[in-house]
């Protein structure tokens, strides 16, 4: 069943943001974009919709999400193979034209449905048949595009069609560059992150008695999920160091993860988390944070200037987040018990020394307002809404109405050349 989100708001302006399931980042980073628009701009209408899971998508697209988590947990080296050997120009050129006749019909469906002024999209495989929609039906929408990985990007996230391509730092606008996307058309924001952590009081020990936490202690987040079942045992040598921290430990909503906290006998200050929708405030109790390099975690572990004990990374694009934290010195990896409480002590000695300047790398990375830079871009490029196309970005189109054809995707052209065009909001 499709899951939305939608935020109502008097005038016809519609925003449109695209997503899919596949990990955690890329809906939460549409739901920040949306929170912000539904902030700033509350007389618009912010959708949030999935693709992947509607009918007119090919079951086996729609089951690739929760076969995510089975192939980069069971298969990795095969989930890294694939990753590396589609980031090329050639086989990501394929991987478009695959895309642009397996989402056709499910991409021309949500333009039909919700007839937006602009579209966002945190997910790179549908602005390929995004393009073959606009060609066919000779009207384009603005499409404004997310990245949410933060150093290891495949090159498919940068597609000509797009109008801005949003990116969170330098490097990744090299490899946008790179892959051939015109200058003009990339912004650094970072990526975006729930305006709540705009919101957060600077001193972190207000935020601690609000939650009834130690206010003094220094507060280490440790943050899990199934997709990092192995938490418990990296926080093994923590709990029987005797350092002078207390622990914040958050299962991700994986109850066998929770269920090993609850049944470990802890010997510092611990406060237990299954899942939990404030995770803003806990970041901004903590002073440092420890789990897997997940494009999410980092930058929300970013943006409140939490540096990082990372103990997992998942191969494919969790390889550039962790270089991302370890080249800023704004973390380091940790991959055994005994090597993380090597960090943490390098961290706590001499007051705490290298954890303030681990803290101040952090802050620099952190983009908090990412989410309200793309909502203002949204909201001035639905002022404009839908264009006919000019001819000379048409060239192509025959082949295109060809190849769809061929594969018996409906594209509504009839014989005489009509085509069932995108409506304008407001006709």
């Amino acid at each position: 069943m499709m899951s939305e989100n939608t935020i109502s708001g008097t005038q016809r302006k519609k925003i449109l943001i695209l997503t899919a399931d596949a990990g955690f980042g890329h809906r939460t980073a549409a739901i920040a974009v949306a929170d912000a628009l539904g902030r700033n701009y509350p007389e618009c209408h912010v959708v949030i919709s999935n693709p992947l899971e509607y009918e007119q998508t090919p079951a086996f697209l729609r089951k690739q999400q929760s076969d995510y988590d089975r192939i980069v947990l069971g298969l990795p080296d095969l989930y890294k193979f694939g990753y590396q050997a589609s980031d090329a120009s050639v086989p990501a050129a394929i991987m478009e034209r695959a895309l642009t006749i397996l989402l056709y019909d499910a991409i021309r469906t949500a333009l039909k449905r919700y007839q937006p002024d602009v579209i966002v999209t945190t997910y790179p495989l549908y602005q390929a048949p995004l393009s073959a929609v606009f060609s066919i039906q000779r009207k384009s929408v603005p499409l404004l595009t997310v990245v949410t990985d933060l150093g290891t990007v495949h090159r498919i996230w940068f597609h000509e069609g797009a109008d801005i391509c949003f990116v969170p730092n330098q490097a990744v606008k090299d490899l946008a560059l790179e892959a051939g996307l015109q200058e003009e058309k990339i912004r650094i924001t970072g990526i975006p992150v729930n305006p709540q952590f705009s919101d957060l009081p600077a001193d972190k020990r207000e935020i601690r008695r609000l939650l009834g936490w130690d206010e003094e202690r220094i507060t280490l987040l440790a943050v899990g999920s199934k997709r990092a079942p192995n938490l418990n045992q990296m926080l093994n040598c923590v709990n029987h160091s005797r350092l002078p921290l207390q622990l914040a430990l958050v299962a991700g909503g994986y109850d066998p993860l929770y269920e090993e906290f609850q049944n470990t006998k802890w010997h510092l200050p611990v406060h237990l988390y299954n899942f939990t929708r404030e995770m803003p405030l806990l970041m901004g109790a903590a002073d440092c944070a420890l789990g897997k390099a997940g494009g999410l975690f980092v930058t929300e572990a970013m943006a409140c200037g939490l540096p990082l004990v990372i103990v997992d990374v998942l191969p494919g694009q969790e390889e550039g987040n962790a270089s991302f934290v370890i080249d800023g010195e704004a973390g380091e990896l940790a991959d055994t018990p005994e090597k993380v409480l090597e960090v943490l002590f390098h961290w706590l000695e001499d007051d705490a020394a290298l954890l303030e300047e681990r803290k101040k790398r952090a802050r620099l990375l952190g983009r908090p307002l990412a989410a309200f830079e793309i909502a203002a871009a949204a909201w001035q490029a639905a002022q404009h809404g839908p264009v006919t196309m000019a001819e000379s970005r048409l060239l192509g189109r025959a082949g295109l109405v060809d190849l769809l054809g061929r594969y018996g995707v409906k594209t509504g052209e009839g014989s005489s050349g009509d085509t069932e065009n995108i409506e304008t909001p407001g006709d």
